[in-house]
């Protein structure tokens, strides 16, 4: 390796994906940085939704090693590496896209066609001790930002885009279905843009708790939320938004049937099960349905200036407790079960 701390061991821990709930720590070899890639050394990597759909629903590759919400240490650069320095504490950001297609000269890299599938396409994360991957993923994080808080960076980016499809703005009211992590980072960046008529819809207890001591205007179960009869009629306090984070089908017909004529559904959350359209109320209140696919193209560096500008409460947003890399398999299972509200970190 070129320009590398000698300390490097040939080899490393990392979790790896066999089948449907099947996760074991296995040594691998320590990846060898190429022509424009870095090796980071990972202090910490955030547990997404995707990644427990990935193992606790049977969606990943087998073989592979999850985990892409990290930070971590510059530890060794391949050739024509600039920018980044040795010791330079970083954060992963987007894959590369082409930069010529449609899409990326519109602004809207994350549709590339050259970017890779999750659960698809050949990935090693860094639910491991090292991850390589190209310079330009890598952002620097701000001086004033601690390296666990800065793995919020990647997931706040993704609410942070929900939020500009959603198109919503001061004096609005907002509806997010499910208050898991992105749920919860979309009520707090809403909150630090001002909007503060938020209510959340959650069935968990633990969530509903983090929802409240986030500030939302009201935290509701999914039973609570009624819905009109007709689909020419607007509920009382209807929701110029709607984010569904939860990825549940029921929280999709729901999040449709209550937003105010004219008004937008992102849907954000991942999930197998398949809503029905309401077709009559779309066309009657010339509603908008959009996904939230990963991140404006600016997205994770907007997310990390949020996160340095102290606006959002980043001690209630993770969760309290790191995860070591021996027990990632047991917070897999209580992330599924909703037994942890908050992120959950990985230090490997």
């Amino acid at each position: 390796m070129s320009l590398s701390r000698p300390q490097i061991p040939a080899e490393m821990r990392a979790a790896v994906y066999h089948a449907r709930g099947d996760l074991r720590v296995e040594t691998r070899a320590t990846p060898e940085p190429g022509p424009q890639q870095v090796l980071v050394a990972v202090a910490y990597c955030g547990i997404c939704g995707t990644d427990l759909h990935m193992v606790n629903d049977g969606w990943g590759r087998p073989d592979s090693i999850g985990g892409h919400e990290y930070t971590g240490e510059v530890v060794a650069m391949g050739p024509e590496v600039a920018g980044l320095a040795i010791g330079d504490t970083v954060v992963g950001g987007p894959e590369p896209s082409c930069g010529s297609c449609d899409y990326c000269r519109s602004g809207r890299a994350m549709l590339c066609p050259e970017r890779d599938t999750p659960g698809v396409s050949e990935f090693q994360g860094a639910f491991a001790e090292f991850i390589c991957v190209d310079q330009c993923q890598l952002l620097r994080v701000p001086e004033n930002l601690s390296p666990r808080a800065a793995a919020l960076a990647e997931p706040l980016a993704v609410a942070l885009h929900g939020i500009t499809r959603s198109a919503i703005e001061k004096g609005e009211r907002a509806l997010i279905t499910g208050a898991g992590p992105i749920g919860a980072l979309t009520l707090a960046a809403l909150r630090a843009r001002g909007i503060d008529d938020v209510v959340v819809s959650e069935p968990m207890e633990a969530r509903r708790a983090l929802a409240r001591d986030l500030g939302a205007r009201s935290v509701v179960g999914p039973e609570d939320l009624a819905v009109p009869p007709m689909p020419f009629t607007i509920a009382d306090d209807a929701f110029d938004a709607v984010f569904e984070c939860s990825g549940k089908a029921a929280a999709v017909e729901t999040g449709l049937a209550l937003l105010v004529k004219g008004g937008t559904l992102v849907l954000q959350g991942t999930g197998a099960e398949r809503p029905r359209l309401d077709a009559h109320r779309v066309l009657l209140n010339e509603l908008v349905i959009t996904g939230a696919y990963c991140y404006d193209d600016d997205g994770v560096d907007d997310a990390l200036a949020l996160l340095a500008s102290g606006d959002l409460p980043t001690d209630r947003l993770l969760h309290p407790e790191d995860v070591p890399l021996d027990s990632i398999a047991t917070a897999f299972a209580r992330l599924g079960a909703g037994e942890i509200a908050g992120k959950a970190v990985v230090v490997p």
